[in-house]
C-alpha cells in the first residue's frame, strides 16, 4: 500500500518526433467524465528558448498490485496545425499552466491512476497561512523510482501571502529546493477537515509548480539564489477545463 498521492503524478518526456528533448512533471485532473493531464505551459512550448516539441509521452501504471507494471502513452501536441493543449491568460498576462484532455479509450483497461477533481480545490484562498508546510510531487531532473515508476516528494513552505497575486501575477511563492524537471508538479496540502479528507486522494491541490523565482540584478559571484519558486494558483484549472 502506498499513498494515493504518488499515483496522481506522471512523468512527462518531450520529443521532437523521435528525438528526446526534456523531462518534466505533470498530474491528472478529472472534471465530470473528462480526464486531463496538467503541466507547465513552458514544458509544451517555450519559443524564446527554441523549445518546440511536437509530442509528449506520459507514464501510467497498469496494475493495482504490481507497481513495476507501467506503460507510456504518446500524445501529439498539434493536430491540423492547431495546438492540442489548453492555456490561458488573466489580467497579469499569460499563465504558465497548460492541460491536455486525454482520450480515455486509449488508456489500457487496467490503468491505475488518481486524479484531482474540482473538490480538491480550495473554496477560499484565505485559509492558508504564510509558512504553511506543503508538498511538491514530481520528477526533479527526471529522478524517480525507476523500478516502481513513482515520483519523489519535496517539502516546501508557503513563502508569500497566499491568495494574493505576487507582483500582480497569478502565482504565489514557495520556499523549497527544486530542480529542472519539477515544472508542472502539483503543490498540495494534506486535507484533514475538508471534503477531500474521505476521498481516495485526501489532499488539497493549491497550485502548479512552474519555475524558480530569481532577481535579475543578483550578483551570481556573491549572492546565492533566493531558493524561491513560482506556483500558479490551481483555480485556473476550472477555467481551462470548461467545455
Amino acid at each position: 500500500m502506498i499513498d494515493s498521492l504518488l499515483l496522481s503524478a506522471t512523468r512527462i518526456a518531450t520529443f521532437d518526433h523521435q528525438w528526446p528533448l526534456t523531462n518534466a512533471s505533470g498530474f491528472f485532473f478529472e472534471r465530470g467524465d473528462r480526464l486531463f493531464v496538467v503541466t507547465s505551459r513552458h514544458v509544451l512550448v517555450d519559443r524564446p528558448t527554441g523549445h518546440v516539441p511536437n509530442r509528449i509521452e506520459i507514464e501510467v501504471h497498469t496494475s493495482e498490485t504490481d507497481l513495476t507494471q507501467a506503460t507510456r502513452l504518446s500524445l501529439l501536441l498539434y493536430r491540423d496545425g492547431q495546438s492540442t493543449w489548453r492555456q490561458g491568460t488573466d489580467a497579469g498576462g499569460e499563465i504558465d499552466l497548460a492541460m491536455i484532455e486525454l482520450d480515455r479509450s486509449v488508456l489500457p483497461d487496467a490503468t491505475v491512476l488518481r486524479a484531482f477533481t474540482p473538490g480538491h480545490l480550495l473554496r477560499s484562498l484565505g485559509g492558508v497561512e504564510v509558512g504553511t508546510s506543503v508538498l511538491i510531487v514530481g520528477f526533479p531532473l527526471g529522478f524517480h523510482d525507476t523500478v516502481h515508476h513513482l515520483p519523489v516528494v519535496r517539502q516546501s513552505v508557503i513563502a508569500s501571502a497566499f491568495g494574493v497575486r505576487f507582483q500582480g501575477k497569478g502565482f504565489f511563492l514557495t520556499d523549497a529546493r527544486t530542480h529542472h524537471g519539477t515544472s508542472g508538479a502539483p503543490v498540495v496540502l494534506r486535507d484533514h477537515h475538508g471534503a477531500a479528507e474521505h476521498s481516495e486522494l485526501p489532499w488539497k491541490l493549491l497550485g502548479v509548480h512552474s519555475a524558480k523565482m530569481d532577481m535579475t540584478g543578483r550578483d551570481g559571484s556573491q549572492d546565492e539564489s533566493l531558493g524561491l519558486n513560482c506556483t500558479w494558483y490551481a483555480d485556473m484549472l476550472m477555467t481551462l477545463s470548461e467545455r
